[in-house]
């Protein structure tokens, strides 16, 4: 049974995934097709497994089963009470204990202690030994305080997010799966596999403009900054109110549209299908791509000429993010690199680090990654989010879903927020959990009825601070939130999974993972129909997912 199971679970991992492909063939729509029917099957088994023995929400065996949770810091012996010192003690007895308080508190200086000891009288030499202790008791004392104020900050935060009320309004228009999102002012521009950028009027949830010139299906987006975009602005002799975006098809080329003309002002023609870019307001500016083939490219934004062509990865680059002067890119084999932008005409990045897979654990599909100080959060369509700490390599992990069935296809930071999306592979359910910064811990889950597979994220917040998200998929979603105390009812269920209440634990410690999960990582496979599997079923699928097409590998930022 259990080995149905998942089997089950992969094949639903490999359908999901077949629905987001650029092209279908008859036999694959077939296997779509059978998608409820697995999910019933899936279910049934699930209820049968769902006794007392198992963990509710996961299904696996034995120890596997098990989502283990640790905490990061090791927490701090206790400490030991002072001994009393008896009533009408003799100031010799005194003088023998503040001399062994003193080795205790002041090991550092233990030499310099002893010779004042031999010279200081009874009362200055427990003046001395006494000072240090309480010195200490004040900074565990301010510890503690400091702790209790952030649990109390946290809590507020929480009950605050318990109630919080969002509007969503769907924006109509794209035929075809939303894949990249990004938010410029009041504006919204989405693009998608139709081949198509579209621009979107937030407050009044119309299409603005329709950028139609893409031969391919649309992959990435990037906005550069209103000082770079004025730049550019007078250049090309345009207002100097003109805003740019930034589009990467699978027909090789990056577009550069002014918003507010609705054209295309300039196309870079890069040789490889673009699965990533994001721009890089460092110096004059600079445009990075990633290749289908694992090429990063960087291109002047003065003059949009080629600076710099690496092979950087064996795998299609799938995530492009920056971070002041640092530059992180990420490939479908799991690999990380950090790269320094130097500023410079030629052969700008110079390479700081690269953790290959066996480092992340990540493989085999979409990686999307958010940089945060020394921690990269990743993203790899697994239940969990992943934290590298890029200087030092060491790998972390926080819990996302509460079973082995769960997706993460993104994540986003934004207001000290973590957010990160969820979508269950046996029902179908989708929401984001949010997470407070910087200490990763869960507050709530948002999901609405009937809520699709969230493939893409960006966010904002308004004048008066209040959120404004925007979701891509098949659906293409503005969550905007509301006041919490006011009338309106909202469109949005908010809930909270105790099973999400976990600190970050180490990766060198948590138990192996399921076999299903490291059958399941290729997600972009071919679906197996077959209830037996060949010993190199893996290999076989991967070459499968490399003969049908490149832009399988992409990113979805």
């Amino acid at each position: 049974m259990m080995g149905e199971v998942r089997k089950l679970q992969k094949k639903l991992r490999q359908i999901e995934n077949l629905e987001i492909k650029i092209s279908l063939t008859p036999e694959e729509r077939y296997k779509i097709s059978r998608k409820a029917e697995l999910r019933s099957r899936l279910a049934e088994l699930q209820l049968q497994l769902s006794g007392p023995q198992h963990t509710p929400g996961i299904v696996g065996d034995g120890k596997k089963e098990k989502m283990k949770r640790q905490v990061e810091d090791v927490a701090s012996p206790p400490t030991l009470p002072a001994p009393k010192i008896p009533k009408g003690e003799e100031k010799s007895k005194a003088t023998s204990a503040s001399a062994r308080t003193k080795e205790a508190c002041g090991a550092a200086g233990s030499s310099r202690v002893k010779d004042r000891a031999d010279q200081a009288t009874v009362s200055d030499h427990h003046r001395d030994t006494s000072g240090g202790c309480l010195a200490r008791a004040d900074i565990d004392t301010e510890q503690q305080s400091g702790q209790k104020s952030a649990d109390a900050e946290f809590t507020s935060l929480r009950a605050s997010w318990e109630k919080a009320k969002f509007r969503l309004r769907r924006l109509e228009g794209h035929n075809d799966i939303v894949t990249c999102v990004v938010a410029v002012d009041n504006l919204v521009v989405s693009g998608s596999r139709d081949t198509t950028v579209k621009v979107w009027h937030v407050p009044t949830a119309t299409e603005h403009k329709n950028l139609g010139g893409h031969t391919g299906g649309i992959t990435c987006l990037s906005a550069p900054p209103p000082e770079y975009c004025r730049k550019l602005a007078w250049i090309l002799s345009l207002s100097d109110k003109e805003r740019f975006i930034l589009s990467g098809s699978a027909d090789c080329c990056v577009k550069v549209w002014a918003l507010n003309v609705g054209q295309c002002v300039k196309s870079i023609y890069t040789f490889n299908a673009v699965t990533a870019l994001c721009f890089v307001p460092e110096g004059d500016g600079y445009i990075i791509t990633g290749s289908d083939g694992g090429k990063v490219q960087a291109w002047s934004w003065h003059t949009f000429e080629s600076c710099q062509s690496i092979n950087a990865h064996q795998e299609a680059v799938t995530s492009v993010q920056s971070q002041g002067p640092l530059v992180f890119t990420a490939s479908s084999e799991g690999g990380v690199s950090v790269w320094e932008n130097r500023c410079s005409d030629r052969d700008p990045l110079r390479l700081l680090h690269h953790w290959s897979g066996r480092v992340t654990g990540c493989g085999g599909g979409r990686l999307t990654l958010s940089p945060r100080g020394e921690r990269v959060l990743l993203a790899d369509g697994r239940a969990w989010l992943k934290i590298l700490h890029w200087g030092t390599g060491t790998m972390s992990r926080l819990t996302n879903h509460s079973s082995v069935t769960g997706v993460t296809d993104c994540v986003h930071q934004a207001a000290g927020l973590l957010i990160g999306s969820c979508y269950d592979l046996a029902n179908g359910e989708s929401a984001l959990n949010l997470f407070s910064l910087p200490q990763c811990r869960y507050l709530a889950s948002l999901t609405c009825r009937d809520a699709a597979r969230i493939l893409c994220f960006a966010a904002w917040t308004t004048g008066s601070g209040d959120h404004r998200w925007v979701t891509g998929g098949r659906d293409l979603i503005v969550w905007e939130q509301l006041p919490s105390a006011g009338k309106q009812r909202g469109d949005v269920i908010v809930k909270r999974d105790s099973r999400l209440d976990s600190v970050l634990e180490s990766e060198g410690d948590t138990e192996e993972e399921d076999d299903e999960e490291t059958d399941g990582t290729n997600l972009h496979s071919g679906y197996d129909d077959d209830d037996t599997e060949e010993p190199n079923a893996h290999h076989s699928d991967r070459s499968k997912e490399e003969e049908s097409g490149s832009w399988l590998r992409c990113v979805v930022q």
